[in-house]
């Protein structure tokens, strides 16, 4: 990405064997990795995987039981007071207040990030403007729709203009034209330099990212830009078939042995299997033995949903025989 390509060693966000404690159970298990300024980070994993854990200690709000990391040049053990002024954050509940007007929010914000006087004039119609508010500047906030509540959220969060934002599932709830126009502003964002660090459940959002880490279990098991993942991450294949009567024919699909998974993906079914070669004229036939007429089947290139599905399947396999051991 050119907004990426000025300072390719530019880290804003450092983690290095990055571990957190509660008691007896490890939430996050020495992960580590880098993020570029400028870059769209996305953060995936399941609910419970160790996302929320990791950004609050990227945060400032959880102190690390160890490894290291810093966040826009700040330790996240030594500095969390430093590391709070000098970033954003925005979860998905958007922390405004509904009894205020959109620009008493957008006041309320400026005091609490101390912006200086001459200035707090400026930020304001920068973010009415981003938002496209200005019409709606004396509206009480709970009267907004969600894209407009996002928006404004996603403004208050950068007033103070940040080098790095935290988002926590920002479109969470939201329309998918509200999603859309709210990951323009994203792309504003890092267009001007600013480190973007985004959880997310929604995998065509994944698509949107620069790179991607997906963490499980407090590990982190994959890293890269979503074309890497997608093209070398996945051992297995995945066979995509288009076919009469979807339903039925997944369960048909599933019983074959050589099919790994096999699953709805839009109309038709997204099967993976460990060599796709061999299987593709079983599967045609197999259909065609229950009456069901196939329109199309091939080798595809996996979605981020299937590398995501493989991998934390593959990694519940390997860790089962230890599981045994310690039982």
């Amino acid at each position: 990405m050119n907004r990426m390509e000025s300072n390719p060693n530019d880290a804003a966000v450092v983690v290095k064997d990055l571990e957190r404690r509660f008691g007896t159970f490890l939430a996050v298990n020495r992960i580590s990795f880098e993020v570029k300024k400028g870059e769209i980070f996305g953060f995936l994993g399941p609910n419970g995987a160790g996302k929320s854990t990791t950004i609050r200690i990227l945060c400032g709000i959880l102190a690390p039981s160890g490894g290291s990391g810093t966040v826009a040049g700040f330790d996240v053990a030594r500095e969390a007071e430093k590391i709070k002024s000098h970033i954003g954050y925005m979860s998905q509940k958007f922390s405004l207040y509904e009894d205020l007007t959109v620009e008493e929010n957008i006041n309320f914000y400026s005091g609490i990030y101390n912006i200086v006087e001459q200035k707090k004039e400026e930020r304001k119609e920068w973010v009415l403007q981003m938002a496209g508010l200005k019409d709606h500047r004396h509206s009480r906030t709970a009267l907004l729709s969600g894209g407009w509540k996002q928006r404004l959220a996603l403004g208050c969060a950068v007033l103070h203009e940040p080098p790095i934002i935290f988002l926590d599932e920002p479109t969470s709830g939201v329309d998918p034209i509200s999603r859309r126009r709210f990951w323009d502003l994203i792309y504003e964002l890092a267009g001007k330099g600013i480190t973007v660090f985004v959880t997310t459940h929604y995998m065509d959002e994944a698509e949107y990212c620069d790179r991607i880490g997906l963490i499980y279990r407090g590990e982190l098991i994959a890293l890269g830009t979503p074309e890497m993942l997608k093209t070398e991450r996945m051992e297995e294949e995945v066979v995509e078939c288009l076919c009469e009567r979807p339903q039925e024919a997944l369960e048909i699909l599933r019983t074959i042995p050589m099919v790994r998974e096999a699953a709805l993906f839009g109309k038709g079914i997204h099967l993976v299997v460990e060599d796709a070669g061999p299987i593709v004229e079983s599967i045609r036939q197999t259909l065609a033995d229950h009456g069901i007429q196939v329109f199309r089947i091939g080798k595809i290139i996996p979605s981020l949903e299937d590398v995501f599905v493989s991998l934390i399947e593959a990694k519940d396999r390997a860790e089962q025989p230890q599981t045994e051991v310690r039982r």
